[in-house]
């Protein structure tokens, strides 16, 4: 983790990030272990699967304080649980859906392929989403009863 958190605005995203074990957590953990520098304010949650994160899941998140929310898993065709990765496409792009039409910005939640191998790639898309959140602005959709 890192100290890039610096934002004159004051405003610094919220971030939960579910990873999959097998790819995109070990992707984190190598990036963390390389000392590669991300924002710190991401809170990772280990799921088996990117294919069993429920978008339940992801409106929780954002109802409990997170201002995005991203689900990362193995790439296409590497998934260890045969076709869980795409699952896990086919339900995000319906929780965009459904996210748009309730109101909330659906570039809230994004999703990315990351495989245990690339720790500089987790680092670019913690980035990526972090710095695509903050143009999107804080969550204001939700009442903030937990804030992480």
């Amino acid at each position: 983790m890192s100290d890039v958190n610096t934002n004159p605005n004051g405003f610094e995203p919220n971030i939960v990030a579910f990873l999959c074990n097998w790819c995109s957590y070990a992707g984190a953990d190598l990036a963390g272990t390389s000392r590669i520098k991300y924002p710190s304010n991401v809170k990772v949650i280990r799921v088996m699967c990117s294919g069993r994160v429920n978008p339940m899941f992801v409106i929780n998140a954002l109802q409990q304080g997170a201002d995005g929310v991203l689900v990362a898993g193995c790439h296409p065709g590497d998934c260890h649980y045969a076709q869980g990765n795409y699952f896990a496409r086919r339900r995000m792009a319906v929780l965009k859906n459904l996210l748009e039409y309730i109101g909330i910005e659906p570039e809230r939640v994004q999703m990315a392929w990351v495989s245990a191998a690339e720790g500089q790639k987790f680092a670019d898309v913690i980035k990526e989403v972090t710095e695509h959140v903050k143009k999107v602005g804080p969550m204001r959709w939700f009442r903030r009863e937990n804030v992480w």
